[in-house]
């Protein structure tokens, strides 16, 4: 199968229309196998996964060394996107947000290092500095663009007047932001203002932090270091309300032939063409399922049936805890 593909924005990159979220192999969602994950990348390669998302706090660093690992005399054939902007301490302490020039052109280098690159893809901004103007930070974003060691540069979670000022100061090839069924909330400013600045639109955790899949049955399926137990969403009430739409889903994809996660992908794949999602995994089987989705047609009917059964809103819980929440949208 020849890998569909999708450009970011009106004059950004092309890309494997569904992409590989790496965080959940170092960090964040319980036990790793680095050589599954590292099998994992390569095996996206192979199947035309192309665009590769990671950060330098996901395992403080640990991701891109992976990625690097992994990618390693096959650069050409990724298209590697990174974030800066998330300040950790050697022992994973957070440090809070940071976009002063400074340390953008720091934190370049040092990712660089890491995934023994020359040249970043893409190159976002994590989260946006309440201290530091976007165009401060862009501005120096796009000295790297300049110099050769970043080719496009994003933006993540950010409001959409942050997004016209970055965009002004130097074109933003895409923005970054949780879109699934149960988050939803972009569909308000966020995407009409990306459409009509030409900026393209990178979904991450589109099947929910797995909670789409229908994998987890209550709270106690999470491992003990699995920060996904901090979220509201897979807490108490909010887990339970949320499961019985997840069985809806996984009824609607029994009858469609196909996994609960496929049609969950499918959903967000059908919402635009400039959309392009990056589902995390951490094994190749499910590396394939996802790829899989995008076999899947959704007829006006069957979307029409899934916007009953989740219709924007519709997940109880906030998306993040309190402290992840104040970072969103500025």
């Amino acid at each position: 199968m020849t890998m569909a593909r999708r450009r970011l924005g009106r004059d950004g990159p092309e890309v494997s229309a569904i992409g590989l979220g790496c965080m959940g192999m170092s960090e964040f969602y319980g036990s790793r196998d680095e050589a599954e994950s590292i099998a994992t990348i390569r095996h996206a390669l192979d199947r035309g996964v192309t665009f590769l998302d990671t950060a330098d706090m996901y395992g403080v660093g640990r991701n891109e060394e992976l990625v690097g690992r992994a990618i390693a005399g096959r650069r050409d054939e990724a298209f590697l996107a990174t974030k800066f902007g998330n300040v950790r301490g050697a022992d994973g302490s957070f440090g809070g947000v940071c976009g002063r020039p400074d340390y953008v052109r720091s934190a370049c280098e040092a990712s660089l290092k890491r995934l023994g690159v020359e040249t970043i893809d893409l190159y976002y901004q994590h989260r946006v500095d309440p201290d530091v103007p976007i165009e401060e930070t862009v501005g120096a974003m796009a000295e790297l663009v300049a110099a050769g060691k970043v080719r496009f540069l994003g933006l993540s979670e950010a409001a959409p007047d942050t997004i016209r000022r970055a965009h002004a100061t130097h074109p933003i090839a895409a923005l970054q932001t949780e879109y699934s069924l149960w988050s939803r909330d972009v569909e308000a400013e966020v995407l009409p203002t990306v459409r009509s600045l030409g900026i393209g639109y990178v979904a991450y955790s589109p099947l929910g932090r797995g909670f789409l899949t229908g994998q987890f049955r209550t709270p106690d399926d999470f491992a003990l270091d699995d920060t996904r137990r901090l979220h509201p969403r897979f807490q108490g009430e909010n887990f339970d309300r949320n499961i019985a739409l997840v069985r809806e889903v996984e009824a609607m994809a029994k009858q469609k032939g196909c996994t609960a996660a496929q049609l969950a992908l499918a959903w967000v794949l059908a919402q635009g063409e400039d959309i392009v999602p990056i589902p995390g995994t951490k094994r190749r089987a499910y590396l394939d399922q996802n790829i899989g989705a995008l076999d899947i047609a959704l007829s006006a009917e069957e979307l029409a049936r899934i916007e009953r059964i989740f219709p924007a809103g519709a997940a109880a819980g906030d998306r993040y805890h309190a402290r992840g929440m104040e970072t969103l949208n500025r």
